[in-house]
Order: structure tokens, then C-alpha cells, then sequence
């Protein structure tokens, strides 16, 4: 009988994930394999009873859809959706969980662009935004024109395109997230300078847009329609002029230094496996703690991401209204799927269960490590500007680009990005770390990750290798470039969410 590492991560767990590849007759923490399980995947530490929940990180993943005797195999073919926690009710008081006080390594600041709002950027780029998909081609033609010899106080000229900004109502859910994104970019700080552009004839109109979010056009922010200019052609000609402008403007932009509470992160994770939730993810929830503790703010999103998991966040709301938002977005999310014809199960993809996982209970569970301990300020509607310091939950898909689109709209100006199975996502202009769950992906995709926790399985600490994520994330912003920046990767991630009905 061989004997096989494996991970029992808390200690009234029902399963253990196994660190290699298993085969039938191996023991491991004492218990006789009965299946081949590959490495990363489950296996039951005790018999478990069809309908009994399965615990894992010390929660219920969800219930024995069979019997399942102790050894076995626990993944899709009898486990299930199940014994999901009662979350806690808006009208008691709220027993805030105090975070885990965590040190705070090194500088508190980085070198930033301030900008005359007051906002802060991480970078300077300069953004060419469509209201409309009409407008999609001269964007692109006019960003073509700048692909080279920018000055080196430019970061980028970046084009934002879309598929949407006509064929809809003109109020409603669509409408409303559309303009909220398009406005939260128009005045995102990443950018030195930015033009708008459009048709003319559309709905999502450029002044109005402007107007109802407190925005004015000026020397730094430009706008434009086609049919203004006289087509195409000519719209092309005067974009690219004014964008010639606008990099005239920036290119005397410069770096000082900034505190950290000027910083706003995005959390993110795509491609999840099985160590995700293990290494990456809470490892980049203690980063998420020591930026918070030096004054800095958060955004956890991807709703469907939190579910199962959603009571660990209400338990840490900063009042009752915080809890009342966050089960408002839930409700809405289950309403919306089961109109659908969905369910929120459906979530997990073929890679995230071939890396091990097997319902969206477990998947959130892993995915919220992320937002490490802190108290949870306020919940935010997709791309909707920030209100409080610290960490905040944006309501989004779980669709990684959708959601970091959101993400940035609502001001985030650096993301961090877990991943275990290989998501390729980069961002404009807000810089995108990438983080290897595991060391066979960081060596087999080593161009897109910037940081590999995979040590954390070796003996790493958790608060060691977050303490280098979190210097990681200061020195990107202060504009050390990431590999997707350094290999090009964010043009096309522009993924504003689309609700509502197209007529």
C-alpha cells in the first residue's frame, strides 16, 4: 500500500483534496482509496449517507446525492446542490467578525497620477470609448494610428468597444448599466485623456450620458459623432487629431507619491481549480487585508460566485442595510436564473470540475478567500461608483471580463486575478496580476502569471506569500508592467454586462 499526501483543510471536514493522483488500494490519512482520483479532486475521509452534508473548509458543499463510503471518489456523480446555511436576518443586530489583524509589511504608498478630480491613477493611458457599436470601426481605426512611438509618459492609446448602445429602451436596467459603465470609464483615473465616440443618432447620446453622471466635456475629455464629422472617413481624421491632442495633454503627466488609501483593487479569479481556493485565493485575501489595513478599498463581485458562501460575507456587514443589499442581489440573481431556465449550480465550468470542483457551494467558498477578513462596507450595483473606504461587494456576472469591466467602471484602478486552470484575461487601463493556483500552470503559462502561491503547498505561509502580493500590487501601480501589459493582452476585454430587452 502506497502512502499519499493529501489536504484536510479544516478539521470537521467530510473529504480531504488529494495532492496527486490516487489510485484504489492507496491509504491516505488513514483511509483506504476505494477509486482512482486524480490529483486535486476529493475523496470521502468517512461514509457519508445519500442526503448528508459534505463538508469542506469547514462548510457544507452540499449533500450526498448516494451513499458514498469512506475512500471513495466525491465529485459530480454523488454530490449535489444542497443543505445551503440559513444567512442572517437584516432585522437582528449584526455580530460583526473582527478581521484577523494582520501587520502591515513595508511602504504604505506608490508612485501615482493624481488628477484633477482628486482621483488617483496607476497608470496613463488614453482611452477612445464608443457609446455605440456603429461607432466600433473608427475607435479601432483611430487606436491603429497610435500603435507606436507613443511618449514615454503614455502608457497606451487603448480603444473600448462594445455591442450595444442602440436597439434598447432608453431607461431600465439596460440602459442604466450601459451609461453607468460607459460614464465610470469616461472619468476613470487610469486615463490622461479621453474621447467619446459615437453615431449621433443613437440612444445611449453622448451629452445626455455626460449630464446625468455629473460629467462635462473639457480639455481632457473629448467627444465626437460621426454623423457631426460628416462619416467615417472624416470622423476618423478629426478623432485621430483630437486624440493627438489629448496626448500632447497627458504626456506631461507625472508620477508622485501617493498613499495607499488612494488604491481601489479588483478581485478577481477565472480558470478556478481545486487549489484556488487554497492557495491563491486566500492568499490574496491576506493582500486584500494589508491594503485595507493601510487605508486602501476593495471590490469582491461575480455574484454568482458568493452563492452558498454569501452568509461568511453577511456576517462580517458593517449593518444590517449591508446585509439587506447583498440578499436583494442574491434574490434577484435566483429570479433572474430560473427565468432563464437556469440555475445558479450551473456555474461551475468543465474546467473548473476537472480541476476538482464540483458544486457552486464549494466554488464560492473558495472564491470569497479572496476578500480575505475584513468588515464588508457596502454593496454596490454593477459598474456604480464607490461610497466607502474598504472592502465593497459590486454585483456582476461571474463571467471574468463582464465583471472586471464592472469592476473598473465602479474605479478600480489595479486588479488581481486568481487562477488555476489558465484564464489569459488582461485588462485596460487598469493593470491585471495574474496568480498561479498551482506550479504546473505557472511554469505551462508562464508569459501570463505573475505570481505563483503554488509554495503554499510546500510550506509557504498564507501571510508570507500575501505579503508579497500585496508589494506586488503597490509596485504595479506605481507602473512596473504585468505580463499581460508586457505581452499585450486587453483591447478586446472590454465586456460591458447587457440586460434588458433589444428591440
Amino acid at each position: 500500500m502506497t502512502v499519499v499526501p493529501a489536504l484536510r483543510i479544516a478539521t470537521n471536514d467530510d473529504v480531504a483534496v488529494v495532492t496527486q493522483t490516487v489510485a484504489a488500494g492507496d491509504a491516505v490519512l488513514g483511509v483506504a482509496v476505494l477509486d482512482p482520483i486524480p490529483s486535486g479532486h476529493k475523496l470521502a475521509l468517512r461514509d457519508l449517507a445519500a442526503g448528508e452534508p459534505v463538508r469542506k473548509y469547514g462548510q457544507v458543499i452540499g449533500q450526498a446525492s448516494r451513499f458514498i463510503p469512506a475512500g471513495a471518489h466525491v465529485h459530480s456523480h454523488n454530490l449535489m446542490v444542497g443543505g445551503r446555511p440559513h444567512t442572517p436576518s437584516p432585522s437582528r443586530p449584526v455580530g460583526l467578525v473582527a478581521p484577523v489583524a494582520r501587520p502591515c509589511p513595508g511602504k504604505a504608498t506608490f508612485e501615482g497620477y493624481r488628477r484633477a478630480d482628486g482621483q488617483v491613477g496607476t497608470r496613463n493611458v488614453i482611452g477612445i470609448i464608443a457609446s455605440v457599436n456603429c461607432a466600433a470601426t473608427a475607435v479601432r481605426r483611430i487606436a491603429r494610428k497610435f500603435e507606436r512611438d507613443l511618449p514615454g509618459s503614455i502608457d497606451a492609446v487603448a480603444p473600448f468597444t462594445h455591442s450595444s448602445g442602440c436597439g434598447m429602451a432608453k431607461s431600465g436596467d439596460g440602459f442604466e448599466v450601459l451609461e453607468r459603465t460607459l460614464a465610470g470609464y469616461a472619468r476613470h483615473p487610469n486615463f490622461g485623456g479621453v474621447l467619446m465616440l459615437g453615431l449621433g443618432c443613437e440612444v445611449a447620446q453622448i451629452d445626455e450620458l455626460l449630464d446625468r453622471h455629473g460629467l462635462s466635456a473639457g480639455p481632457r475629455l473629448r467627444r465626437l459623432t460621426i454623423q457631426d464629422a460628416g462619416g467615417t472617413a472624416a470622423a476618423i481624421d478629426q478623432g485621430t487629431a483630437i486624440v493627438q491632442e489629448l496626448i500632447e495633454e497627458a504626456a506631461a503627466d507625472r508620477r508622485q507619491t501617493r498613499p495607499v488609501s488612494d488604491l481601489v483593487l479588483g478581485l478577481q479569479c477565472g480558470g478556478s481549480d481545486s487549489w484556488s481556493g487554497v492557495t491563491a485565493n486566500p492568499a490574496l485575501g491576506v493582500a486584500t487585508d494589508l491594503l485595507i489595513a493601510a487605508g486602501g478599498s476593495a471590490y469582491l463581485s461575480e455574484t454568482p460566485e458568493i452563492y452558498g458562501a454569501e452568509h461568511l460575507l453577511m456576517a462580517r456587514a458593517a449593518d444590517p442595510t449591508v446585509i439587506r443589499a447583498l440578499q436583494d442581489r442574491i434574490a434577484w440573481w435566483e429570479s433572474y436564473a430560473a427565468r432563464n431556465g437556469a440555475s445558479l449550480d450551473n456555474n461551475p465550468s468543465p474546467g473548473n470540475k476537472a480541476g476538482g470542483l464540483t458544486t457552486i457551494f464549494e466554488k464560492s467558498l473558495g472564491a470569497i478567500a479572496k476578500a480575505g477578513s475584513s468588515p464588508l462596507a457596502d454593496v454596490l450595483l454593477y459598474g456604480e461608483p464607490r461610497r466607502a473606504h474598504g472592502l465593497s461587494f459590486m454585483d456582476s456576472p461571474g463571467y471574468d471580463p463582464c465583471s472586471a469591466t464592472g469592476q473598473i467602471a465602479s474605479g478600480a484602478n489595479v486588479l488581481a486575478f486568481t487562477t488555476g486552470r489558465g484564464s489569459v484575461f488582461g485588462s485596460q487601463p487598469a493593470p491585471c496580476l495574474k496568480l498561479a493556483s498551482n506550479a504546473a500552470l505557472a511554469r505551462g503559462m508562464a508569459d501570463d502569471i505573475d505570481i505563483d502561491c503554488s509554495p503554499i503547498l510546500d510550506g509557504m505561509s498564507l501571510e508570507d506569500v500575501g505579503a508579497l502580493i500585496y508589494q506586488r500590487i503597490l509596485s504595479t501601480a506605481s507602473g512596473e508592467p504585468t505580463r499581460s501589459e508586457i505581452i499585450g493582452v486587453g483591447d478586446f476585454e472590454f465586456v460591458p454586462w447587457q440586460l434588458g430587452a433589444w428591440m
